[in-house]
């Protein structure tokens, strides 16, 4: 039995693997970020903060999985998962600085 490979361009499927590559792991980088943010800004005893802000995260994560699929291009869903990332990424050095005993 032979397979058919050919109908679809090599460009397609590299933007495809592109976007399950943002969605797994830029959606992870950006889910953990903002776990580690909300649980600084919880005005909750730390254990509670940083079970709250994990369920949260789930949240975040499918929000970013959804977001590179809905995107036009792979590149957008690229920077818009970087851009949210970083300022993350600055929001949490900020108030790991402010809130270090």
């Amino acid at each position: 039995m032979r397979s058919k490979v050919g109908g679809v361009p090599a460009s397609y499927r590299w933007a495809v693997a592109s976007r399950v590559l943002a969605a797994v792991l830029g959606g992870y980088v950006l889910a953990a970020l903002s776990s580690v943010c909300v649980a600084w800004l919880l005005p909750m005893a730390r254990g509670e903060a940083v079970v709250s802000a994990m369920m949260l995260s789930f949240l975040v994560y499918l929000v970013a999985v959804l977001w590179c699929f809905a995107c036009r291009t792979a590149g957008r869903a690229w920077l818009g998962l970087a851009m949210p990332a970083l300022v993350l990424a600055a929001a949490s050095g900020v108030l790991h600085w402010l809130y270090q005993p």
